[in-house]
């Protein structure tokens, strides 16, 4: 059983009940699976604190820690299998077990909706992310389909914890909550790895050597840290400009400022990142983040992370304003 049986649940009086929303697993279970200590966290979080570059070894170690990690997911079954193995071994099956699972919850579970057009949205995720438009559009899933058609499909495969989805804001402005547009939006896999898994059958190899996944590579960074940040707490909204000449991949905030995050799957340049912050039309972000596959660092204007440090960034920027 998957999880998407969310509306068989028994009622509960208030008062007598904590909801806590139960998640795969994060890039920090992750590294305790693989047998990582607390301290060897504390570490990592350390050097991103004062900002201090992490060796090429370590570098090294972290970066194909978390290559695995997005090729798996976070699914604890998918996660034992490779902990128990000390491989790959058998867990793309399984991966498409869990989709084919996933295909046959929407099935028994969509009442009251048209199950056909909630698999024809979860079936072509992977296609909207692959586009360099990533906007989510009804008219794309379904020759002739229509918004009023498809009412309720996508807040069921929210609900039933199979996708995030990531909001447009109307302007890059604070609040973000009353700041954003419904009907625009992209959505992304809840599992990276079950993203992977439902591409061709050499995907999983492709990412974890890097050969003949240009096309993707992107799609699947944005991705991993959309959930990266949803598992930290955060909504997730991006911002594109209505003549598409700057966009920005997402928003987190501190206590008084708005932060842009860039995605960057490539070392290419930052120029939407840059205007954002040095211009004065948007007064509420006063620095960025940046992430991508390269060192810790800080040029003044924005910070630079690599990917595998995603988990720590709430931390970091409690810890950055505390200083």
């Amino acid at each position: 059983m998957t999880g998407s049986n969310y509306k068989e649940i028994e009622s509960n009086s208030v008062g007598f009940k904590e909801d806590v929303e139960m998640s795969s697993l994060d890039f920090e279970e992750f590294l305790w699976a693989k047998g990582y200590s607390p301290s060897q966290i504390e570490d990592l979080y350390s050097d991103m604190l004062n900002l201090r570059p992490l060796s090429s070894v370590e570098m090294a170690v972290m970066r194909e820690a978390f290559r695995d990690y997005v090729t798996l997911g976070g699914m604890p079954e998918v996660v034992d299998m490779y902990v128990r193995n000390n491989n790959f071994s058998g867990t793309l099956k399984l991966q498409r077990q869990l989709i084919t699972d996933y295909d046959e919850d929407i099935t028994k579970y969509a009442t009251g909706l048209d199950k056909t057009k909630i698999q024809n949205i979860f079936s072509r995720i992977a296609v909207f992310l692959a586009k360099e438009n990533k906007k989510f559009q009804i008219s794309k899933v379904a020759s002739g389909a229509r918004n009023r058609e498809y009412v309720g499909t996508v807040e069921w495969l929210n609900d039933a914890g199979l996708i995030n989805i990531c909001y447009c804001l109307d302007k890059a402005e604070l609040p973000l909550k009353t700041n954003y547009n419904p009907g625009i939006f992209k959505l992304y896999f809840k599992d990276t790895g079950l993203l992977i898994a439902s591409l061709d059958d050499e995907a999983q190899e492709n990412f974890r050597t890097g050969r003949n996944f240009e096309t993707c590579k992107g799609a699947i960074y944005e991705n991993i840290v959309g959930d990266m940040l949803v598992k930290e707490g955060y909504d997730l909204f991006y911002y594109k400009t209505e003549k598409s000449t700057l966009e920005m991949d997402f928003f987190v905030r501190d206590s008084d400022s708005l932060i842009p995050v860039e995605v960057k799957a490539t070392d290419n340049a930052t120029v939407s990142l840059k205007r954002l912050i040095e211009s004065d039309k948007w007064p509420d972000i006063k620095f960025g983040i940046k992430l991508c596959d390269k060192n810790i660092g800080f040029n003044g204007r924005f910070y630079t992370f690599p990917y595998f440090m995603i988990f720590l960034l709430k931390r970091f920027l409690i810890g950055r304003v505390l200083r």
